[in-house]
């Protein structure tokens, strides 16, 4: 069976490290700061959980070390682009290719250079009584590694968080006309630097699952490219948590499915072309959405106030 309940459990494993980075650039994008920097802050994620589960034995204390990781480089990002103003778009930038090269460079101190990959205790599936023994959906949902789960849970909160509570009225007004929410009395520098560094930690979270729940060891850049699959979900989702689940369920999906066209063994289909497809997905969301998806109308633009 082409797709099978072991492709469906991946796809649902693969897409939480991209879910988990998606919704932290939702909380950032909301209030009105773009976060190109996921994919550094993912990939130092995926290197401190694997440092700290080393340090400590436990891939939980790996996952903190990754939270605060995630959220410290975010806070280089907060200050940079809400208290100095600098352009958001080259901040992220900066922020990933500091990643890259930090991340390489500590490894290489705590671990030497190795040719074996450094494997610490990963998070291990933890099955729902009764709910993994539902036929499919039980398989594919319920018997994952708790990340997943808290992943999952993590999208009806953020979007009760967004559109049912007064914080969240005020982070969208902050991202929407943060002069306007300024006058109100909202703290507009408050608002965007907690979104920012919140943006971080998810993603830390994120890049946590990948080295931690589904490799179990850290290598160079290998967070390959899901940061920016992470903008493309929230773009196709709207910047809404719901619409982000079904995109990150879709780039998911892709990783296993390509894996699964190339066991049929299609000499017409070059194998480069197939590793592609998650990418292809990504433009092909983005081609068809980003017309007519509409960010907040204060995303990427400084704040200052009068007179500073």
């Amino acid at each position: 069976m082409f797709l099978s309940v072991g492709l469906l459990n991946a796809g649902v494993r693969l897409a939480t490290p991209i879910l988990l980075a998606a919704l932290g650039g939702i909380l950032s994008e909301r209030s009105g700061v773009i976060n190109i920097g996921l994919e550094g802050m993912m990939l130092i994620g995926a290197f401190a959980g694997v440092a700290g589960a080393r340090a400590f034995g436990s891939p939980w204390a790996g996952l903190v070390v990754a939270l605060a990781a995630g959220g410290l480089l975010a806070l280089v990002h907060a200050f940079v682009c809400v208290t100095l103003g600098a352009n958001q778009i080259v901040s992220g930038v900066a922020i990933n290719l500091i990643a890259l090269g930090l991340s390489g460079y500590l490894f290489r101190v705590m671990f030497g250079v190795t040719s074996e990959p450094v494997r610490v205790q990963p998070f291990t599936p933890a099955p729902i009584p009764g709910l993994s023994q539902i036929p499919i959906v039980g398989e594919v949902l319920f018997d994952q590694i708790p990340l997943v789960y808290l992943a999952l849970l993590l999208v009806p909160a953020l979007h009760w968080l967004l559109f049912r509570t007064t914080w969240g009225l005020q982070i969208r007004a902050v991202g929407e006309h943060p002069r306007a929410a300024d006058t109100v009395g909202i703290n507009v520098y408050r608002i965007r630097y907690l979104c920012v560094v919140a943006s971080g930690m998810l993603a830390g979270a994120g890049g946590t699952v990948l080295s931690l729940g589904q490799l179990n060891f850290f290598m160079e850049n290998m967070t390959g490219g899901r940061g920016f699959i992470a903008l493309a979900a929230l773009i196709f989702g709207r910047w809404n948590p719901w619409g982000t689940l079904v995109a990150t369920l879709l780039f998911g999906l892709a990783d296993p499915l390509q894996l699964r066209v190339q066991a049929f063994d299609l000499r017409i289909v070059p194998f480069h072309l197939l590793l592609m497809l998650p990418y292809v997905l990504s433009l092909l969301a983005l081609a068809g959405f980003v017309g007519r998806s509409i960010a907040p109308a204060a995303s990427g633009q400084p704040y200052l106030k009068d007179g500073e």
